[in-house]
């Protein structure tokens, strides 16, 4: 009895292991293009924006991106009202709470939060790295660094067929083990929250835009 416990929990062991191990591999090669992908064209995902070079090394890349119906115009300040203590991030707010962060997404815009700058550092949770302003090219680029230099996360606006595609590209270096291993989870929890997001601001814009001023698609 002694002998055979042992010799069961390495079985065990090893078939977890292995099942974890092809787990991975079925992400990879099957599921993780179009996590990290998600709405967005191969022209896209190949496509240089503004931010990329922020962290060029990054290990994970992902693109994602919608269409929406408005002028970058009624997009763009959605946008830069974004963040911790401000307008929110227009997805799940009950998770982002979960996490620590002081989201509530707003369903109008804030005149008092249309006035960001390059270098402008955007609080996280207590205590973590803020996401600092790089790039602010208005409706047509917005790009953040954390303080730490591991995370950039960029915009693009791009007129397209008489809509505008919201691009957004997040950039992460992944380096310890216990990162490489909690990347697809990462990754899918990532693509829950950020669908999300975009399709928040593509109702938002879209709204203001039929209100304000009708969108000509000529």
């Amino acid at each position: 009895m002694s002998c055979s416990r042992p010799r069961s929990r390495v079985t065990a062991g090893l078939i977890g292991a292995s099942s974890l191990a092809l787990l991975t591999v079925a992400y990879n090669t099957v599921l993780r293009a179009r996590v990290v992908n998600w709405g967005a064209t191969p022209d896209e995902v190949a496509a240089a924006i503004p931010g990329d070079e922020l962290l060029a090394d990054a290990e994970m890349v992902a693109t994602r991106a919608i269409t929406v119906e408005a002028p970058p115009a009624a997009i763009w300040p959605w946008l830069v009202q974004m963040g911790v203590g401000r307008a929110g991030a227009y997805t799940y707010d009950w998770i982002e709470r979960l996490f620590g962060l002081d989201m509530h997404s707003a369903d109008r815009i804030i005149p008092e939060l249309q006035h960001l700058r390059v270098g402008d550092v955007l609080p996280m949770r207590p205590d973590d790295p803020g996401m600092r302003i790089e790039v602010l090219d208005p409706e047509r680029a917005m790009s953040s660094r954390s303080e730490d230099g591991a995370w950039v996360w960029s915009f693009a606006l791009r007129p397209h067929n008489g809509s505008t595609r919201l691009i957004s590209r997040t950039r992460a270096r992944v380096r310890t083990p216990g990162q490489r291993l909690g990347m697809a989870a990462m990754e899918l929890g990532s693509l829950v929250m950020e669908r999300k997001m975009l399709q928040g601001i593509k109702q938002r814009a879209e709204r203001g835009a039929a209100e304000d001023v009708p969108f000509n698609h000529d």
